[in-house]
């Protein structure tokens, strides 16, 4: 029986395959090296907004620990408010009994 190829020949096909081998390795490396990066690149991506959406949620629930004070805060103003006006409405009508009166301030030292 003959042989199917010389020692030459398979020399060559050997380190053909060889090369092939180690060209096809350096391009799956290459693939999972690109593939790897996009994955970090995403998740560092995802990580920054995830931080970002933390902090504006502690920001909110921080404000809206203060609510129940602003409700307050409004309650007390509505008074000082009504105080206000019930002054003015005082001062004006004073005003308008001085206008009038011929013996103002005695007449209202009198009462």
């Amino acid at each position: 029986m003959e042989p199917l190829a010389s020692p030459d020949q398979t020399a060559d096909l050997i380190k053909f395959v060889w090369v092939s081998t180690l060209g096809l390795g350096l391009v799956v490396a290459l693939v999972v090296t690109v593939l790897l990066w996009l994955i970090h690149h995403t998740a560092v991506s995802i990580n920054s907004v995830a931080s970002d959406i933390w902090d504006t949620g502690q920001r909110v629930a921080n404000n809206t620990v203060h609510i129940p004070i602003l409700y307050r805060i409004n309650t007390a103003a509505g008074k000082i408010l009504d105080t206000a006006v019930q002054i003015v409405a005082g001062t004006d009508a004073i005003k308008t009994h001085a206008k009038g009166c011929p013996g103002c301030p005695h007449c209202m030292l009198d009462h």
